[in-house]
């Protein structure tokens, strides 16, 4: 199989995770796809395969003779789709012979425009995957499922030397909770790549310091007619609060490496609100830097209302991989020459999220990420081309060929 023929056959799964539930997985439906992936690794021959009690999947190939003491290298992607749009009846379509122009989607009056999306044009001649139009593709990362299976079975069928490969395909990635159960003492791995990223050729080893923050408002709630030095109104003491931060400092006004506050939910009424941000920067002591703000928020906001209650919840959720990465950077070196190899054109990108690398590096598995060829993640225009897959399984098979050197 190609690498894009597996895609199509897992993307019809439906695997959206759900925050909130207090299991793991989060959605009984994931140990579907857990299930199959498992049988159809040990039908090509990895023996091992298996889903455990949580519903990772892992499963491995033993070093061929003479690379017994080539370091293991793992390979990760995950099984979980967004909430941020259906995952459920996912119709993929192939574009065969694409004409670079606009694509018009057969469900819900969508068109994935050039205007909107200028990289379509590059993909002209190529084999374009979408989804119909009315659901995401969920090539963000069943992709990344399908080249790691494509490169295990080449390397199987091939008999090409390698160390020994690590497999793991996990839940729960896009609520947070993918790494949450990751057995790294058992994967056996001495380094790893998540291969979750977006356009083939992409090295990711820097990523967002992350945190949470809560604002929970306790007002004083009187009715408004005899309300005068009296009432405190919990949704302004929340606006107030939203005002205290810099204003500039959020998602639609920042790129690169600019950190921000992002709000990400306002509920409540007179008598109590509660006020949620995502905390991010790439600078570890800026980062320190914005929670140390809203400290000073909640202090400022107590003393100005002795009447009412303001208090902050902060709780950090991930770091930058890239203090991780630094000791062992031929994971990168490595990633370069295989691209270079594959004839892909490598670029690094410091991403403004976090990937299950970010946080099983720091749980002693060194783990950059690499591009699966993918665009649009998260919704509707979703899209990959078949060649951008053909590439990544390459990039893959050259990265175990250079470490069984």
């Amino acid at each position: 199989m190609r690498a894009y023929e597996r895609l199509m056959n897992y993307v019809k799964v439906h695997t959206t995770s759900q925050d909130g539930t207090g299991r793991t997985p989060t959605t009984e439906r994931q140990l579907d796809l857990a299930r199959m992936l498992a049988e159809e690794m040990r039908a090509m021959g990895i023996a091992d395969a298996r889903v455990d009690g949580f519903g990772y999947v892992y499963g491995s190939l033993p070093a061929t003779p003479s690379c017994e003491k080539s370091p293991a290298i793992g390979w990760i992607a995950h099984m979980d789709t967004a909430q941020a749009f259906s995952g459920e009846n996912v119709k993929p379509i192939l574009h065969e012979n694409y004409d670079g122009g606009d694509v018009a989607l057969p469900q819900c009056g969508r068109v994935l425009k050039t205007s909107e999306f200028p990289f379509l044009k590059e993909l002209k001649g190529k084999t374009l995957i979408t989804a119909d139009g009315s659901t995401l593709l969920g090539a963000d990362d069943k992709a990344g499922i399908a080249e790691i299976l494509t490169a295990c079975e080449q390397l199987l069928q091939s008999g090409a030397p390698h160390g020994p490969v690590k497999i793991a395909f996990t839940p729960d990635e896009e609520v947070g909770e993918g790494a949450d159960h990751f057995d790294v003492p058992g994967f056996g791995a001495a380094y790893a790549y998540t291969m979750d990223g977006g356009e083939v050729g992409e090295i990711s080893y820097e990523n967002f310091n992350a945190a949470s923050a809560a604002f929970r408002i306790t007002g004083v709630s009187v009715h408004p007619g005899s309300a005068k030095d009296t009432m405190v109104n919990a949704l302004k003491l929340a606006c107030e609060i939203d005002g205290m931060l810099p204003p500039r400092e959020v998602p639609e006004h920042t790129e690169g490496r600019e950190g921000f506050f992002h709000m990400d939910a306002l509920s409540g009424d007179t008598a109590a609100a509660r006020l949620e941000y995502i905390v991010r920067d790439h600078d570890r002591e800026k980062f320190e830097a914005r929670k140390e703000l809203l400290r000073g928020v909640e202090k400022a906001m107590t003393e100005k209302y002795p009447t009412a209650r303001v208090e902050l919840a902060l709780k950090d959720s991930y770091y930058n991989m890239l203090e991780q990465i630094r000791p062992c950077m031929h994971l990168i070196d490595n990633a370069k020459k295989a691209c270079e190899a594959a004839g892909v054109q490598w670029f690094e990108e410091a991403t403004r999220g976090g990937t299950d690398g970010a946080r099983l590096s720091y749980m002693g598995l060194p783990c950059p990420n690499l591009g699966t060829g993918g665009h649009n993640f998260h919704g509707p225009y979703e899209c990959i081309t078949a060649e951008s897959m053909d590439k990544a399984v390459e990039i893959i098979l050259n990265i175990i060929a250079l470490y069984a050197a």
